[in-house]
């Protein structure tokens, strides 16, 4: 019998203590989201919260945004542009599967991209494929897609949430049962409550830390703050109660991030319905809200004031704030001219975000002051989606436009603004027939400017991103450049 010496014991014992260390180490992170998707297609729906849960978690597209906002590869490993910029050829990875076992390839991204530019695709962003022309399969692992004309953003939108690939077979059914190539399903959804992600045992990618993901529904500002000091949750992106941030600040087992996101919180306006089918009404409401208070007020400091629609640290952000800057008197004679000295009447249709609430009550308020009464009606999310986004049912509503670089929404004439330009739609044009950057910061700035003049909407401010976490939770992302809570590069410090 051979003899092991004390120090062999000791270490083996240390050894063993150390596996159990491992093994013992969490898998499992709970997240807190004050919006609950509607569903879980990002292809077939606008609301930012889907891409929340399912952004690089469950569906994977062509290219994706890393968490600087750069465009990275995903499904495609590489690609060429030919030297007209009109034909781009994707290597596809090889060996990708969807969650329910069936192949990706080529045919699947041919039928993705068809699909949402479609005369009848339901996409919310059509407009993101509307210059394609062709999509060939040239074999399993290689597509071409084939654009009318140039396009500089080409690779970014196919980052988009929007721009997911998806199977022909289960594409009907991925709102409710969303079957994608990312590394996480969904195996439980209790409406109204949570719902759970589970890491996929046959994922073809780089294993994952987190095995369990639950999003917890929480709308209540003070319910979110409970929640995490109680430990029931591990982190809360946008945490929606800026007021409390101070009590996690120096506190150890806690750490807070201020980051940025693409949102444009706006007070949206009706241009389709009188009077703010008026372009002196809407100068009015916009030079009657003193931004400052709104950010104090709302978000307790928190947040940069805009005066169009575009994020302040993008290197093309144009600061156009004075063209809308706080001016009662000035409201009032803007007022008079439109023939409204009484001041008029309208809805104020709010979401269930805590921005978006305590913003129109202090915006309301600053509106009374010039004679503008506006009706608020808090409303949930889906109505919302309904009301507002869907059928134009309002006369302004408070909004965050998550989406990256999305001021191209104004040169839609089907979008809830019901803002007509063909100025804007033919600088929209020439922006994506552009491929030098320092031209399309050019025209992105003059874009800037015409929806500025144009006073579509009130801009008030870009939404900052606060979030709470566990001290421990490594890998969150501290910036948003697309809507997305990532999993993948999640994990617990040992």
């Amino acid at each position: 019998m051979t003899a092991i010496r004390p120090t062999a014991l000791a270490a083996a014992a240390a050894l063993g203590l150390a596996a159990a260390t491992a093994a013992a180490a969490r898998d499992d992170v709970t997240i807190g989201m004050q919006l609950e998707p509607p569903g879980l297609d990002p292809t077939a729906g606008a609301a930012g919260a889907i891409d929340s849960v399912t952004y690089a978690n469950v569906f994977q597209g062509l290219t994706r945004f890393d968490q600087n906002g750069t465009v990275i590869p995903d499904l495609a490993e590489r690609w060429n542009i030919s030297s007209d910029g009109l034909t781009y050829t994707f290597h596809l990875v090889k060996g990708v599967t969807f969650s329910d076992g069936s192949t990706m390839d080529a045919e699947d991204v041919k039928f993705s991209l068809d699909r949402a530019r479609a005369e009848d695709s339901v996409n919310a962003q059509k407009g993101l494929f509307a210059g394609i022309a062709e999509v060939k399969v040239l074999d399993p692992l290689t597509v071409q897609v084939i654009l009318s004309e140039p396009n500089g953003g080409f690779l970014f939108n196919l980052a988009w949430g929007d721009a997911v690939i998806v199977a022909p077979e289960t594409a009907a059914t991925n709102a409710t049962a969303p079957v994608g190539t990312g590394p996480y399903v969904v195996s439980d959804w209790v409406k109204g409550d949570r719902i759970v992600l589970t890491a996929r045992d046959d994922y073809w990618g780089d294993p994952v830390s987190i095995r369990t993901a639950t999003m917890r529904i929480i709308a209540d500002p003070t319910a979110a703050f409970s929640a995490m000091m109680a430990g029931d949750l591990d982190v809360f992106p946008a945490f929606p109660a800026p007021e409390n941030l101070a009590m996690f600040e120096g506190n150890p087992e806690f750490r807070v991030t201020v980051g940025t996101t693409e949102g444009e919180t706006i007070l949206a306006m009706n241009n389709g319905a009188a009077p703010l089918d008026d372009i002196r009404v809407r100068e009015a409401v916009a030079h009657a809200i003193d931004r400052e208070t709104v950010i104090d007020g709302a978000m307790y400091g928190y947040g940069t004031p805009i005066g169009t629609h575009f994020a302040p640290h993008n290197p093309a952000y144009v600061d156009l704030t004075e063209l809308s800057a706080y001016d009662p008197e000035k409201s009032r004679a803007l007022l008079a001219e439109a023939g409204l000295s009484d001041g008029f009447t309208t809805t104020l249709k709010l979401p269930p975000t805590s921005y978006a609430r305590r913003s129109g009550e202090i915006i309301a308020a600053e509106l009374a002051e010039v004679g503008i009464t506006v009706e608020i009606s808090n409303i949930e999310w889906a109505q919302w989606l309904d009301e507002v986004f869907k059928r134009r049912d309002y006369g302004m509503t408070i909004i965050s436009h998550v989406e990256p670089m999305d001021i191209g929404i104004y040169a839609r004439d089907d979008y809830y603004f019901d803002y007509h330009s063909p100025a804007m739609q033919e600088l929209m044009a020439e922006l994506t027939r552009t491929t030098n950057p320092d031209t399309r910061g050019e025209i992105l700035g003059r874009a800037q400017r015409r929806i500025a003049e144009d006073y579509v909407n009130a801009y008030l401010f870009q939404l900052p991103l606060l979030t709470v976490s566990r001290a421990g939770l490594q890998g969150l992302w501290e910036n948003a450049p697309t809507p997305a809570i990532d999993l993948t590069g999640l994990s617990w410090a040992e």
